[in-house]
């Protein structure tokens, strides 16, 4: 399945045969001090950067309604986020998962993130559309 936006994923979310957590890593993309003009250049139009994980927080997606009811939460405590990397934590025998079973993967996501390795999650951009890295 192809998701193109945050709708389609909690949609997706809520179809599974068993129970989802969703966890969500908001970070803002940086500039290193030490980058060079090029690097800067670049990064000014958009490309290249650093990614700071500044929060993280796990929600079941009957708590959410939209994308923005997600977004406005997150604008008071990760101000300045521009992108929220998310992924999926599944339950077993019909058990929801606990933000208490999600605290180690939202660990793990937040070092994922830190060292570039963004390859099992989907990122969204401040409207809730996904990202693609190139």
């Amino acid at each position: 399945m192809t998701i193109s936006g945050f709708d389609e994923l909690l949609q997706a979310a809520r179809s599974q045969a068993e129970p989802q957590r969703l966890l969500f890593v908001f970070a803002t993309a940086e500039m290193p001090e030490d980058a060079t003009p090029a690097q800067r250049a670049a990064f000014d139009a958009g490309e290249g950067g650093t990614l700071t994980p500044l929060m993280c927080v796990d929600k079941a997606p009957a708590e959410l309604a939209s994308f923005a009811e997600l977004a406005a939460e997150a604008g008071g405590f990760a101000q300045g986020w521009d992108i929220v990397f998310v992924a999926a934590l599944s339950g077993s025998a019909g058990r929801e998962p606990t933000s208490l079973d999600a605290e180690a993967p939202l660990q793990r996501m937040v070092d994922a993130i830190k060292t570039g390795r963004l390859g099992g999650f989907i990122p969204f951009d401040g409207q809730g559309e996904t990202v693609r890295f190139t």
